[in-house]
């Protein structure tokens, strides 16, 4: 609907949005990112930019943290984040990104200006590197890939 005043979508609210991919190797383990701007680390992804869809940007970040041009597999999760200090309420996807192996890993490449570094994790590690909330995100997917689902999640507690 059009209004005189222009198109009536443009007054709607916006949404933060993000994209991150799951990626396991064969132990189960999943791989995690340390970012160098921050404290805790983050499964491989980051923000959606403007007119780019949530999957073109999992695609896009997984190639610019990592070096790994790859498609993601299916969603995993959307998580609804509400608004919190700095930050604005959000929507975050996250794809499966399927297992690596080492032939895959030994040939990332991370740009030192963004990550420190990386590590396969298990469940109770990465729940120790990443914030809670991230911490709630990943076991969601982990089991959304795990029961070949898509999870709906509130700030990472599933709600259907």
């Amino acid at each position: 609907m059009t209004t005189s005043t222009g198109d009536y979508t443009a007054t709607l609210p916006r949404k933060r949005m993000g994209s991150g991919v799951l990626f396991r190797d064969a132990a189960h383990r999943i791989l995690l990112v340390d970012p160098v701007y921050k404290d805790d680390w983050e499964l491989p992804g980051g923000a959606v930019d403007g007119d780019e869809s949530p999957y073109d940007a999992a695609r896009r970040e997984v190639e610019e943290e990592l070096g790994l041009a790859m498609s993601p597999g299916r969603l995993l999760v959307v998580d609804w984040v509400p608004p919190r200090p700095g930050r604005t309420e959000g929507v975050m996807f996250v794809y499966d990104g399927g297992v690596l192996g080492t032939e895959t890993t030994a040939n990332f490449q991370l740009p030192a200006d963004e990550l420190h570094g990386w590590a396969w994790c298990t469940l109770a590690e990465a729940q120790r590197r990443l914030s809670p909330l991230l911490a709630r995100r990943a076991a969601a997917a982990l089991q959304a890939a795990a029961d070949t689902v898509t999870y709906y999640l509130e700030e990472g507690r599933r709600i259907c």
